[in-house]
């Protein structure tokens, strides 16, 4: 049988709880049409790219299939049927990968700290070097500027232009 990846995002106002609930419901789908699901893994709510029928999150949810195609496609056709999903897309893959996806990697990698780290900041900036904070109206090695003039430049009329 083929094997297929497949990801559905369900509403945000749901909870944790009946986004599992739905995932159940819909693998119990692929099994009586004689499929298999060869793993699941939910990712948990997420902030979405853009808007989606008013929503900004939704929660992920990733199946590893491996079934007939009307099997998925039946399973597909009750994920559309739900008011609760949002978005659906299954592809066909060649071999069923073990071990965790690359989202539940990069999950593991951020540790306990979360998404923004343990002060609140967005992403590893790594070494900084001596661009921190400097006194007060240092500029760092711009170097001389030379002498200018301060305060908005006059300009002279042109000899013959009217004015």
């Amino acid at each position: 049988m083929p094997f297929y990846e497949s990801v559905f995002i369900a509403r945000q106002d749901i909870s944790a709880a009946q986004a599992e609930s739905l995932a159940e419901t819909f693998a119990g789908i692929v099994k009586a049409n004689g499929g298999q699901v060869a793993k699941t893994e939910h990712w948990g709510l997420k902030t979405l790219a853009y808007k989606i029928k008013k929503n900004r999150k939704g929660h992920y949810v990733m199946f590893q299939l491996d079934s007939p195609h009307a099997a998925v496609a039946e399973m597909e056709r009750n994920m559309g049927l739900n008011e609760d999903v949002l978005r659906i897309m299954t592809t066909r893959i060649e071999v069923l990968e073990p071990g965790q996806s690359a989202m539940m990697q990069a999950r593991g990698e951020r540790g306990e700290r979360g998404e923004r780290g343990e002060r609140g900041e967005r992403g590893d900036r790594g070494d900084r070097g001596d661009r921190g904070r400097r006194g007060e109206g240092e500029r760092g090695d711009r170097g001389d500027r030379g002498d200018r003039p301060r305060g908005p430049r006059r300009v002279e009329p042109v000899e013959g232009e009217a004015s």
